[in-house]
């Protein structure tokens, strides 16, 4: 008997507790707002459909490079380093845009470890390079641009692409051969694979250059 009033009175104490511990949670308070405080006019705007513009926020335009010069420079570093500047790969190119060291002296870069460190001495190098490819290329952007070699039509990104890979003299053999003498460097790629792949660029935002230097 005594164990079950000992049990009751256990039971009981619980049940007092847990009431306290849900009124405290529970317990609702009444709070009177003064007048001055209350809110009596909507202020719900609805956002402009055709515009980012609000109370006179200019609209934020994402950046789109498509098929501009920084496009093609995007695009073209993608796949030759995946964008990285630091890259030397298993043939000793180097960098971003993987520049052999011959092309490098040819633009009067020498320090191979500073070149790797500097992102802005690598973006130089290749519309210098670009440039050096125009003048080089320049009769033959003239003359292949808008024809088809192998069913792709020749642009000058095109060519100014396939430069980059296999150097403009053999540019110049596969356009003039028609295609009959199209060369691939170690890993595959092809000057007819980077003539379709990079075709339609606009690059004429860098002019031609004889012999530019950095």
């Amino acid at each position: 008997m005594k164990r079950w009033i000992g049990f009751i009175l256990h039971l009981a104490m619980i049940v007092v507790l847990t009431s306290f511990g849900t009124y405290t949670v529970m317990k609702k308070v009444d709070v009177e707002i003064p007048d001055s405080l209350k809110v009596t006019t909507s202020f719900e705007i609805p956002a402009p459909k055709d515009s980012l513009a609000l109370q006179g926020v200019a609209k934020i335009t994402p950046p789109f490079l498509g098929k501009a010069y920084n496009g093609f420079k995007d695009a073209l570093a993608f796949k030759e380093s995946q964008g990285k500047y630091h890259v030397v790969n298993t043939l000793g190119y180097l960098g971003k845009y993987q520049f052999g060291g011959s092309t490098l002296s040819l633009m009067g870069v020498y320090d191979i470890d500073t070149f790797l460190n500097d992102p802005i001495l690598q973006e130089k190098a290749f519309d210098i390079n670009v440039a050096r490819n125009k003048w080089i290329l320049r009769r033959d952007i003239k003359r292949f641009s808008g024809k088809r070699i192998g069913g792709v039509e020749v642009t000058e990104s095109g060519i100014l692409a396939a430069a980059h890979l296999a150097g403009a003299g053999n540019v110049k053999k596969y356009l003039r051969s028609y295609g009959q003498e199209d060369v691939a460097d170690a890993y595959g790629s092809s000057i007819s694979y980077y003539m379709k792949k990079f075709a339609g660029y606009d690059t004429s935002k860098i002019p031609q250059r004889k012999n530019p230097k950095i």
